[in-house]
């Protein structure tokens, strides 16, 4: 057995990173603010310049290391490419 752990719980000071894509994920009316005008959807969660800079880009990678979980920086992208190209996914 290693001591190297699998699964690495999210900091404390990615809170507010997690709550907003749990909310793009999770939360009609908020995606569709964000979708409106990103900057002023984030700002309502009071999001750091550079965590907000990554979520704007789809920065997988920068997200993950600012302490996003996996799961949500999954889903919230899946959840915008829905919206934003509106094809099937029953497939999925």
């Amino acid at each position: 057995m290693t001591d190297q752990m699998h699964y690495r719980f999210p900091p404390a000071a990615a809170y507010r990173l997690n709550r907003c894509l749990f909310a793009l994920k999770s939360d009609d009316e908020f995606r569709a603010r964000f979708l409106k005008d990103a900057r002023a959807a984030m700002g309502e969660l009071g999001l750091e310049a550079e965590h907000a800079a990554a979520v704007l880009r789809g920065d997988r990678d920068a997200l993950l290391a600012h302490g996003a979980h996996p799961y949500l920086v999954f889903m919230a992208d899946l959840r915008l490419r829905m919206e934003r190209e509106p094809v099937s996914f029953e497939f999925f």
